[in-house]
């Protein structure tokens, strides 16, 4: 479904990612991991097409997309949900939800996919009139989720999504993320809790210093003691 070809990333004159290649196939599951600084979130920020400048190429479904502007990649079907969120905490849990409904296809459907959105996540319809600011952790990071879901993605790319979660909210997380996988919605994550990462993905990428060290199916890198030395830098 995506393909990364020589992926390199700047911010102003700093180099961030050093050529790196990804694939990602529909239905997937892939986990993107490594430490702090990395270069995970930039690799995600340089697939949408926002805040970094990169070189190289990017193809979903046969198509190359790093010429085309960040709006016209979410129309192909990606998106992504930020770290920490990004929720308009003003507005209620069903206006967030609206907004991610806002290209024509999914806003067409938006009565389908909010009442799709509601069944999979039942403390957002609880919650629908509540502002989104005043919600916990947990239930922000589902109407992040939600919110995503509205525009009805292809290809959902999670950044962090585990941040600042409860132990129960991050089982459910996770739950949740196989589940959209199952649905048929091709998943690419970023996240600091390597083990949960991996037990869920069917492939993935190590970073070390803006370069794929590792790769291989999920349980294989968890057995693999090179993970440590790349993830802790032992």
């Amino acid at each position: 479904m995506l393909r990364a070809n020589k992926l390199s990333a700047f911010y102003d004159r700093t180099q961030v990612l050093h050529e790196i290649d990804l694939r990602i196939e529909e239905g997937e599951i892939v986990g993107l991991v490594g430490a702090n600084g990395a270069g995970k979130s930039t690799t995600l920020l340089g697939i949408i097409g926002i805040k970094t400048r990169t070189e190289g190429e990017i193809w979903f479904n046969e198509k190359r997309i790093d010429d085309l502007p960040a709006y016209e990649r979410v129309r192909q079907g990606i998106v992504l949900i930020p770290e920490r969120r990004r929720l308009f905490p003003f507005m209620s849990v069903l206006e967030n939800l609206e907004l991610g409904a806002y290209l024509p296809g999914p806003r067409d459907n938006r009565s389908a996919s909010l009442e799709m959105v509601f069944n999979l996540l039942p403390v957002l319809a609880e919650r629908r009139h509540q502002i989104a600011g005043s919600l916990s952790g947990g239930e922000q990071q589902m109407c992040a989720i939600g919110r995503a879901l509205m525009s009805r993605p292809r290809l959902l790319m999670l950044d962090e999504p585990t941040e600042g979660l409860a132990p129960l909210y991050v089982e459910r997380l996770f739950d949740l993320i196989v589940r959209l996988r199952n649905d048929g919605i091709t998943i690419l994550l970023v996240e600091q809790n390597v083990e949960h990462v991996l037990k869920v993905a069917d492939r993935g990428y190590v970073l070390e210093n803006g370069r794929i060290v590792l790769q291989n199916s999920g349980q294989a890198l968890l057995a693999d003691p090179r993970l440590k030395t790349a993830y802790l830098g032992l």
